[in-house]
């Protein structure tokens, strides 16, 4: 009876971006979802060919553009459509040879580059296609600490660069697609005092006190801060915390809405395991929930649904921004 083995799946173990599946994936309800999600596939790129023959212009996003996005874009059209729709191109245009003129620099400081060569072998060790990348990952993240000092090199980078570089296979979209999330996504997430993931961290317990009251009371009672449980989320923007497909349809909405986006992955996982996290009956056990359980289920895995689910929630970034301010205001008393 074992149905949810590989064995009997025509899935292999690892998956198309070349990820190794952990021993607990369960292949049935992965192969239930494929049936129907690969169909969807099928249309969405035959409606993104003919967004793409029209030359329409991807750097404005239009309501029409905005649900072609949410339903995903291909893979071999993500590299130049999220350069065009997060902005990244514009920069690139400004200052096209800023990327080479930093990877010539010769005064690289001896500490940060250590601090990247360390982390490049503990970077996606369970990915087949890892191995020929790193010493380009390593020249993504040397130059961008070097352009920008304020953030340097902090663990936490070398994932988003390290799934920017699966997607595009190009180094300098890859530099200009991290140096975007960094300084516009998440600014001040990857600063020594990370003064705005504290922010956002408190931003989203009130979130989740508005929305779903008795999960907060649940965590209060097991003691369980929400930092522990999300600030990898909002620091990896999700990268090595969900499954890829599921990220990279995350950061197509990503690149094209910004940071709200996260806030709302961040709240719809909440929202999708209430029952499962009410369940915990102690701080281990909520601890496990969170690092192991949650981000491998097929909740999760089913990007498609995940996505229809997060799109259904109440959520407006005016109602963001005030929070943010309220939380402001309550570190600065």
């Amino acid at each position: 009876m074992e149905s949810t083995s590989k064995a009997v799946s025509k899935f292999s173990d690892v998956d198309e971006y070349g990820f190794k599946r952990n021993e607990q994936f369960d292949y049935k309800s992965y192969e239930l979802f494929m049936s129907s999600y690969l169909k969807t596939l099928a249309k969405r790129r035959i409606k993104w060919e003919r967004i793409l023959q029209e030359n329409i212009d991807l750097t404005t996003v239009t309501a029409k553009l905005k649900r072609y996005i949410r339903k995903g874009i291909p893979g071999p059209y993500r590299p130049n459509v999220w350069m065009q729709i997060s902005g990244a191109y514009k920069l690139q245009q400004r200052s096209p040879g800023l990327y080479n003129s930093l990877l010539r620099e010769t005064n690289h400081e001896k500490e940060i580059s250590d601090s990247i060569s360390i982390d490049l072998p503990r970077t996606f060790p369970d990915n087949i296609f890892f191995d020929s990348k790193k010493e380009r990952l390593y020249n993504i993240l040397v130059a961008y600490a070097h352009h920008n000092r304020e953030v340097g090199y902090c663990q936490g980078l070398n994932y988003i660069a390290g799934l920017l570089l699966l997607v595009t296979d190009d180094e300098e979209k890859s530099f200009w697609l991290l140096k975007h999330m960094i300084e516009n996504i998440a600014p001040q997430y990857h600063t020594k005092n990370m003064a705005n993931l504290l922010r956002d961290m408190a931003v989203f317990k009130e979130l989740i006190i508005r929305r779903i009251p008795a999960v907060n009371k649940h965590i209060e009672k097991l003691g369980l801060p929400y930092a522990v449980i999300a600030s990898k989320w909002f620091i990896c923007i999700f990268a090595e915390v969900l499954p890829a497909e599921t990220v990279f349809r995350l950061w197509d909405c990503v690149f094209s809405e910004g940071y709200k986006i996260i806030f709302r992955a961040a709240l719809n996982m909440f929202l999708t395991h209430k029952t499962a996290i009410l369940a915990c009956d102690d701080i281990g056990a909520l601890a496990n929930f969170f690092r192991e359980t949650l981000i491998h289920d097929d909740i999760v895995t089913n990007c498609h649904t995940f996505l229809q689910s997060m799109f259904n929630l109440r959520l407006k970034r005016n109602e963001l921004e005030g929070l943010r301010k309220i939380c402001v205001g309550r570190n600065n008393t």
